[in-house]
């Protein structure tokens, strides 16, 4: 376990190269995360060329210090976040899902999501939308969030 945590210790601390990694692959789903992406739900930018500081300050800020209350890792790594962006005059997008439907957390999760995006400075609003289409599943989770949990 002293490794594992040793190595997750460590990509925390890279912060950005694992996000941007990620965003080659999927619209703002974490980096090891198989593509699980409706083509409806990819219409942000989503190669690591073009995520604006603001954008990866969000999910660093953020994204990643948002945790499912039932599972001990971050809503961007469990691959909740379909889709960010962030406009020029700092207004954050965001489409996410839930684990399930019936999630307890369905009514409380994106106004948490929403307060700690525009908690980050430089963002000056925030609009976090659910949807649920795809579905989440858990090969959307990235190796991080499977390490983590033991998978």
């Amino acid at each position: 376990m002293g490794e594992e945590k040793r190595f997750l210790e460590g990509k925390r601390a890279e912060g950005t190269a694992e996000a941007g990694a990620a965003t080659a692959t999927q619209p703002a789903a974490p980096s090891d995360a198989p593509s699980q992406q409706s083509s409806s739900s990819s219409s942000s930018s989503s190669s690591s060329a073009s995520r604006s500081p603001l954008e990866q300050k969000v999910i660093d800020e953020a994204l990643k210090k948002c945790y499912d209350p039932e599972i001990p890792v971050n809503i961007w790594e469990l691959g909740l976040i379909y889709s960010l962006s962030v406009s020029p005059e700092g207004v954050a997008d965001v489409k996410m899902t839930l684990t399930a439907p019936g999630c307890p957390v369905a009514g409380s999760l994106p106004g948490e999501v929403e307060q700690k995006i525009r908690s980050v400075e430089g963002v000056t609003g925030a609009k976090v939308e659910i949807v649920w289409d795809p579905p989440w599943n858990m090969d959307m989770m990235s190796r991080v969030a499977r390490v983590m949990l033991g998978m």
